[in-house]
């Protein structure tokens, strides 16, 4: 069974950074697009970043430029979020997601999902 385990979340204060990491396991990491996705309370999922399978490529939502930065490991099965300069708005629950084709998060789809790590951002 696969697995996608997120860690790196917390609480906060604005103008401060985390980073995410989420460890995969069972799973052919290098064959899969990995990509970020985030749920704020009462609202719906929506895709934040994403990272082709070398990690020769990202790509980004309109909403996060320049202050995500997603990154992968792919001797370590590991893909991490950098966020920086957060701000109340970040504050979401933030899932790690794996497509065997990265054209399945524009759709909000995936082919695996972790469980999701809270990042909660005071002000």
């Amino acid at each position: 069974q696969v697995q996608l385990v997120e860690s790196g979340g917390g609480l906060v204060q604005a103008g401060g950074s985390l980073r995410l990491s989420c460890a995969a396991s069972r799973l052919t990491f290098s064959m899969y697009a990995m990509a970020w996705f985030r749920q704020a309370p009462g609202k719906e999922r929506e895709f934040v970043a994403a990272i082709s399978r070398s990690g020769d490529y990202t790509s980004y939502a309109d909403s996060v430029p320049g202050r995500f930065t997603i990154s992968r490991d792919n001797a370590k099965n590991t893909v991490n979020l950098q966020i920086n300069s957060l701000k109340s708005e970040d504050t979401a629950v933030y899932y790690c997601s794996a497509g065997a084709n990265a054209a399945v998060f524009s759709y909000g789809r995936a082919d695996f999902w972790g469980q999701g790590t809270q990042v909660t951002v005071s002000s």
